[in-house]
This record gives C-alpha cells, sequence and structure tokens, in this order.
C-alpha cells in the first residue's frame, strides 16, 4: 500500500569507499557526512521517516544516534563497488512492504557526500515534485562550465578523437557559447516516486525533473573534507548548528 503524500528519507552509506576511506563517517567539524544528511532531511517537515540504508553495524549504530532509522541491513550483494543505486532502492522498497506493508508515495534520495545543504533549496525541491504529477522523479544538478562537447577521447593509434560521436576535432573546437548549456547531478536532492520505481524497476523515467542549484560540493576525496571544513570555518551552515544544539561530536558519543 503506497500512502499517498507521504515522504521518506532514504540515505545510502555503504562501508566500503575506497577513493576516502570510510567517507561516510569522517569527520567535518566534529560530525560525520552521514549525520549532516540525516540533519537535512530532520530539517524538511515534509520527511515523515529518515531510513539509513548501510552494509555495516557499526554505521547503523552512529545512524541511529543522530536520529535516522535503520530496519534493516543492506546485504552485502548491493554494497560493492559496482553496485548501481536501483539495487538498495529496491532492496528497501521490498523490505518496507513484505514487514511494514505500507510504503511513502515518494523517497528523498539524500547522500552523505553533499554535506551543505539549505533547508529553503530543500523545501523547494519537494514543493517542484509535489506540484508535477506527471514527473518520475527530480534531480539537482549545477551548471557545467566547461561543454563535454569540447573533450577528447584517445583512440588506439595514439590520435585524439572527439569525445561526442560523429563530431570532428575541428567541429569541437568552436566556442563554448556555441554548444548548449549542460548539466551536472551533484546528489544535493533527488526525489523518487516509488511507484514508478516498482513497475520500471529504475530510479529516475525519462520524466526528470530539472532542478538547478548553486554549485555543490560533492566530497569525492580529501581534498574536498579539507574544503568543506574551510567553508565551516568561514561561516557556521545551518546544518552544522544544528548538530551543535543537538547531539554529541561523534569522538564523544561513545561509538
Amino acid at each position: 500500500m503506497i500512502e499517498k503524500g507521504q515522504i521518506y528519507a532514504i540515505i545510502p552509506a555503504r562501508a566500503g569507499s575506497k577513493g576516502v576511506k570510510n567517507k561516510n563517517i569522517r569527520c567535518v567539524k566534529g560530525y560525520p557526512l552521514l549525520a549532516y544528511a540525516i540533519a537535512a532531511a530532520k530539517n524538511c517537515s515534509r520527511v515523515s521517516r529518515i531510513l539509513v540504508s548501510t552494509d555495516s553495524e557499526e554505521y547503523a549504530a552512529i545512524a541511529r544516534y543522530y536520529g535516522a532509522e535503520t530496519p534493516f541491513l543492506r546485504p552485502a550483494e548491493y554494497a560493492t563497488d559496482t553496485s548501481p543505486d536501483i539495487e538498495f532502492m529496491e532492496h528497501a522498497i521490498g523490505w518496507l512492504d513484505k514487514h511494514e506493508g505500507k510504503l511513502p508515495e515518494f523517497f528523498m534520495h539524500l547522500r552523505p557526500t553533499s554535506p551543505l545543504r539549505e533547508k529553503e533549496l530543500v523545501d523547494a525541491a519537494v514543493d517542484r515534485m509535489l506540484s508535477d504529477p506527471q514527473a518520475t522523479s527530480l534531480r539537482s544538478a549545477h551548471k557545467q562550465v566547461f561543454p563535454p562537447y569540447k573533450m577528447f577521447c584517445i583512440r588506439p593509434d595514439g590520435y585524439y578523437r572527439s569525445f561526442i560521436e560523429g563530431m570532428s576535432i575541428d567541429e569541437a573546437n568552436q566556442p563554448r557559447q556555441d554548444f548548449d548549456q549542460v548539466y551536472t547531478p551533484d546528489g544535493y536532492v533527488d526525489l523518487l516516486r516509488t511507484e514508478f520505481i516498482q513497475k520500471n524497476h529504475k530510479m529516475h523515467g525519462d520524466k526528470v525533473i530539472s532542478y538547478i542549484i548553486p554549485k555543490a560540493v560533492d566530497v569525492d576525496a580529501k581534498d574536498d573534507l579539507d574544503y568543506i571544513e574551510y567553508i565551516l570555518e568561514q561561516r557556521e551552515e545551518s546544518l552544522l548548528k544544528y548538530l551543535r544544539a543537538n547531539y554529541k561530536e561523534l569522538s564523544e558519543a561513545g561509538l
């Protein structure tokens, strides 16, 4: 049974990150990235539940401390380096359907790697999704300054070829203003329609609402963590204020 109007936040937090070890629980200003995602969901009044999908008991304990639910652990086969998002989503939907018999109309997909979220932007994304009954999903993105049309690949013989199939090197050398504006998905906030996922076994579909935000910092490397730390030294973001007002830092939480 799908409950109309209900929104559950779902936060993926597998333990096996290779680029930055234990990335999802790495601390910035004393709090793990996972806690910032949970705080973003808590600050959205439309979200009725916050679920963390993890394959780690340690991560699950941290998630619960900062206010999320972990009713299940993600199976290891859905938590590999190559596991697509649809696997953890379908696992969560299947578990809730089987064990609780009810599902939300929407899931808000929040990645821990985007910790500098603003309440107003998250709330506005929900408004956009709720206003469009035809939409299969909503994805946040930001403008890409350098168009991919101008990029090269290298052929087996060592010469360049255009990244775009059928485009010559000279055609790719046009001024960037001559190309279409492109956008980079950034994981800031995505909204997914549960019924669409169940019927199509896809996350987003072909009617994806464009939700353009200022460029977001997404943690892929240690330098990104350092940059977020720097930003928070310049200004105390609302999510950090919320965490400081309600929770101990991870090092003091006894986890």
